[in-house]
């Protein structure tokens, strides 16, 4: 797996392209000492199991800390950084949409904003030490598939695979430890409030004291709660469901991007554009025409409504 201090743009070699050879899935296993790390940005899903050793990651804006026995998600086109406390070692899993397609993974198991593309939830899930052994089974099962390449070996690893998401989705919804950090800590309910708020409003009010005035609350109050209880800023917040409503407009539809942009409030289509491209190293452009190339036109078959986030569960978490 390519490793970079810096990955500001998405380049094309980091990419799963199949027409180039690339692999749907891949594993590896990475190790730190006490300097930050910042993977190359991909459009594969991530899974990082930490075997040992501590610190905080980033995913794009948000950070979170980490310790030994921490499942950690990622998503396409993301900005990933980790910086170390205690030196350690990860084992990684990576996978297209072409290998499994969360979004319609997600009617089966939930890892659909449980798991993976949820703005307003903490990607990780602590593995308590009685699935400690099945989780750490499935990477090796997965490793090995891929080490020894025998008769199937992508089947097989697609059904381990499953199965990882299935047990770490039921780890997830348990709740517990620093998973139970973000909206559903029922203790903090402007921060459930400020969740419906954003997904009724995302599309026209993008300023964080938009919120704040409509929670009646000061925009250094609602900056702190965000900051304190899900690691991440109002601005982020807002951002990041802007861009996954984006990101499902642009795999999903052929809406021209200024369509997209103006129904996401956005006047100026160049403004969209470069916003898009800062939060994925890539265009709206590019990446509507990679994707879809190399997936060969499946995602467009896909119900192309508004972008969903946990649809069958949005409230009752609360």
């Amino acid at each position: 797996m390519p490793l970079r201090s810096t990955a500001r743009r998405t380049h094309r070699s980091d990419l799963y392209d199949p027409r180039q050879g690339g692999e749907p899935v891949r594993t590896a296993s990475v190790t730190w000492e006490d300097s930050p790390m910042e993977p190359a940005r991909s459009n594969y899903f991530a899974i990082y199991l930490i075997r040992s050793g501590s610190g905080t990651f980033w995913a794009d804006a948000a950070s979170f800390a980490f310790e030994a026995d921490t499942l950690l998600f990622f998503v396409p086109y993301q900005r990933i950084r980790l910086v170390p406390e205690a030196p350690g070692q990860a084992a990684v899993i990576q996978f297209h949409a072409n290998f499994l397609c969360v979004e319609t993974f997600h009617a089966e198991v939930g890892c659909s904003g449980i798991l993976f593309n949820d703005p307003y939830g903490v990607p990780l899930v602590k593995v308590p030490g009685k699935a400690r052994s099945a989780v750490q089974k499935l990477f090796a099962h997965i490793q090995e598939e891929q080490s020894q390449r025998l008769l199937a070996h992508h089947e097989a690893m697609l059904a381990h695979l499953k199965v990882l998401l299935i047990l770490a989705t039921r780890l997830k919804r348990a709740g517990g430890g620093a998973c139970a950090r973000g909206l559903n800590d029922p203790r903090h309910p402007a921060l459930i409030q400020l969740r419906d708020l954003i997904e009724e409003n995302y599309h026209r009010l993008h300023a964080p004291a938009d919120y704040a005035r409509l929670l009646h609350i000061t925009p250094k109050t609602l900056g702190r709660l965000v900051r304190e209880h899900m690691g991440t800023t109002p601005t982020e917040l807002i951002r990041s469901r802007i861009l996954s409503h984006a990101k499902w407009q642009l795999l999903h539809t052929l809406k021209p991007v200024k369509e997209i942009a103006r129904e996401l409030g956005f006047a100026d289509e160049l403004y969209f554009s470069r916003l898009f491209k800062k939060a994925t190293g890539c265009s709206p452009t590019f990446f509507r025409d990679f994707e879809t190339e190399i997936r060969g036109g499946s995602n467009l078959s896909m119900f192309s409504g508004k972008a969903p986030i946990r649809p069958t569960e949005l409230h009752s978490d609360t």
